[in-house]
Order: C-alpha cells, then sequence, then structure tokens
C-alpha cells in the first residue's frame, strides 16, 4: 500500500494493517523494529481512539490465542470523485474503502465546473445526511481528474474536448472546499486509478505497474517500487502524442502529426466511421447524420456486429497495442492495467491490444506481464482519490 510521505511510525502501522485486513501482534513484529512493549502501546493506544479494533482471536501456536486487530471501517468517511469528459463519478467510502453511496453524471454541454460543483456538493450532503454522517467525520474529497492539472494548488489546467466551456484553470479544490467545508485533494484521475487497483491487488509482489485509460483522449499512470512516478511535468495525456506513423494524421488538427490518439481515441474512431460512411459502406448507421454517429451509436453497433464498426474498433485495437508496445518496453511493468470507455465498449477490444502489445514486447514470453481491466474496473479513478487522501492523512 502506498503511503503518506514521512509517516509517523503509528501511521506506518495503522497502514500496514489497513493493507493486511487482519493482523496479530506477532505479526507486526516481524515487519517493525519495535520493542514489544512499544508495540502494544501503539495497538493500545490506536484502539482506545477507535483507531482500530479487536477482530477476535487468532489460532494458537503453543500458547495463549494472539488478539487480531483490523482497522475501524466506521472510524471517519471519505468523498471520491471522478472528473471525466464523458461523465464524472461521486462515492462515499468508510475507512476500509467500501462504497457506500455513488452517484454519476453525463458531462454535457451544460455540465459547466460551477454545476458540477453545485452537484456534487448537494449530492455528498445528501449521502452524510443519509448515513448520519457529519461533516467532521469526513476525513477529506479526493478528487481524480482530466489534466493537465496544478494539483499542488488544486487546479485544473486546460484540457481539452469537455463538452461544456469554462473547463479552463477552475480551481476546483477551493471551489468544493468552500461549499463542503471539508479539504479537497487533486491529482490525475490515471495516478488515483492506479493508485486504487493497486490496493485493490493487496500484493506487495507487484511493484512495477502501468495503469492506461482509454477515451476521448489516452491517459496513462505508472508505478515503479510501489510509487507513482511522477516528471517535471503533469504528463498524464502524453502516451496520446507517442508517435506511432511518421507524417501521419493529427486528430482533429491537434497535437503531434501522427500520435496514437490519432488513431486511438474516441473522436478519431467517431472520424474514420463517419468517413467510411461517407464514402459508402454498407452499416446498419447507413442513413444517420453525421453528428447522430456517436460513440453511443458506435458501442450499439458493435453489439449488432456491424462488419463496418467491427474492423473500425478492431484498427483501433490494434493501433492500441502498438502504442501499449512501446510502452511496456520502456517500464517494464510487472502489471498491466487498461480502463476507460474504449476498453469496456466490448471485449475485442481488450483482447486485440493485449495480443498485439504481447506479440510487440521486448523478450516475450520470457518477460509475460499480466494484463487486466483491473478489480475496480469503472470505479477505480474515484476509489483511487478517496484512497488518496486516506494516504496523505496523518492518522492524527
Amino acid at each position: 500500500m502506498l503511503t503518506h510521505s514521512n509517516p509517523s511510525i503509528k501511521k506506518q502501522i495503522y497502514d500496514r494493517i489497513a493493507f493486511l485486513g487482519t493482523v496479530s501482534k506477532a505479526d507486526l513484529m516481524n515487519e517493525f523494529p519495535l520493542t514489544p512493549s512499544s508495540m502494544t502501546r501503539f495497538l493500545e493506544e490506536m484502539t482506545s481512539r477507535g483507531l482500530l479494533v479487536i477482530s477476535g482471536l487468532g489460532n494458537s501456536t503453543g500458547g495463549r490465542k494472539p488478539i487480531l486487530f483490523q482497522t475501524n471501517p466506521k472510524y471517519r468517511y471519505i468523498l471520491g470523485l471522478e472528473i471525466s469528459r464523458i461523465y464524472s463519478v461521486l462515492g462515499l467510502y468508510d475507512m476500509h474503502l467500501t462504497p457506500l453511496s455513488r452517484a454519476r453524471w453525463k458531462m454535457d454541454e451544460h455540465m459547466t465546473p460551477e454545476v458540477l460543483s453545485d452537484l456534487v456538493a448537494d449530492t455528498a450532503k445528501t449521502f452524510l445526511q443519509e448515513h448520519g454522517i457529519t461533516s467532521a467525520d469526513v476525513l477529506g474529497l479526493g478528487i481524480g481528474a482530466v489534466g493537465p492539472l496544478d494539483h499542488q494548488n488544486g487546479i485544473i489546467l486546460e484540457p481539452e474536448w469537455f463538452p461544456a466551456s469554462y473547463w479552463s484553470h477552475v480551481p476546483i479544490c477551493a471551489m468544493l472546499e468552500e461549499r463542503l467545508g471539508i479539504p479537497a485533494k487533486l491529482d490525475n484521475g490515471a495516478n488515483t486509478a492506479l493508485i486504487g487497483e493497486h490496493w485493490a491487488l493487496r500484493s506487495d509482489t507487484i511493484r512495477h505497474a502501468l495503469y492506461v485509460h482509454v477515451g476521448v483522449n489516452i491517459r496513462s499512470a505508472a508505478m515503479s517500487e510501489g510509487r507513482i512516478l511522477r516528471g517535471a511535468a503533469d504528463t498524464e495525456g502524453a502516451i496520446g502524442q507517442m508517435i506511432i506513423q511518421m507524417n501521419g494524421p493529427k486528430l482533429r488538427n491537434k497535437g503531434n502529426s501522427g500520435a496514437l490518439e490519432a488513431f486511438v481515441s474516441v473522436p478519431a474512431l467517431e472520424d474514420r466511421v463517419r468517413a467510411e460512411l461517407k464514402a459508402g459502406r454498407s452499416s446498419v448507421l447507413s442513413g444517420l447524420a453525421p453528428e447522430q454517429i456517436n460513440f453511443a451509436t458506435l458501442v450499439d453497433a458493435l453489439s449488432q456486429d456491424d462488419p463496418l464498426v467491427k474492423e473500425q474498433f478492431q484498427e483501433t485495437a490494434v493501433c492500441l497495442g502498438t502504442g501499449l508496445a512501446n510502452l511496456i518496453n520502456a517500464l517494464h511493468p510487472e502489471y498491466v492495467v487498461l480502463g476507460g470507455p474504449l476498453i469496456s465498449a466490448h471485449p475485442l477490444v481488450f483482447d486485440t491490444a493485449v495480443e498485439v502489445a504481447k506479440q510487440n514486447a521486448y523478450h516475450y514470453p520470457e518477460y509475460n506481464p499480466l494484463f487486466t481491466q483491473g478489480q475496480l474496473t469503472e470505479s477505480a479513478v474515484a476509489t483511487g482519490a478517496a484512497l488518496m487522501v486516506l494516504q496523505r492523512w496523518s492518522g492524527e
């Protein structure tokens, strides 16, 4: 489990118990250089404060049965918010990250930052009221959003492709803190999704992971030695600018020529299908006006096994697999999580992309990373955003 930067020993113990689920004092003594009396003092203090609860007795190895501890899920609560271009999601979680309530909104041309902030605040207050929780019981609100971001100052900078206006230089943390009266933390959604998925795995063996979200554009996050990799700038969407065809097309006249997002993104897919239909190709979508050819109609046509649409989704998946191979050959992850609307549209996309990525991975099959759509799937960003708050909490 990722931890708060420079955490106290008490917070490290708490985080380890949260990661393992249920532990004995002896289990913890094997991991921390403390005397038995010091460990007992920490456990008694956290239990008396309600941070920990006694969950029963373990198996005896010859003496008394050991007392088992776990974190108290009801000690506090956390809100997690995903802000994306297609939909946004708010969840209320306990300290075990069990979802208690969830709301989802379509991001249409009316969903400005002000409108979304009002909806989030009103819905969060309703959640708390329904569960008998006060704002003082909430550790904070974690936000996983489309970048680029100034995450230290809680600002969404200049993202592209939002249907509504005014999504430029949005002080989203300040806006929600003012409405809710609780602290808010911001990170890009790919990072929070990877944080969430790594937590859901509960595995000490997976230290190097890659997350790729494929939707309106392509977003990615990487982890090495259990820590999110961060560069000098917020480069969440940089993978979309990876050039896979010299002198190739741009995505609607933006970005690099021949960039991955010009072949692998919802806008690129929509544009290709419209062009094929205009050229006279037959499809269940024939006869629809160009503006009616959108991602929802494409997914519906794919579910009907329409040959033209299936061909275009498969082409998208092949290009995605090529881009994944480039990333895998550079980063060598043990675990590759693929998410986003294009991945969840149909198994064809995931299966084809993985096959192509494996074929082009260096030293395959000796080096064979695990590919998955993750444990949390569509809830990964919001859950990871809530986990981010828990990780940064000092434990006091």
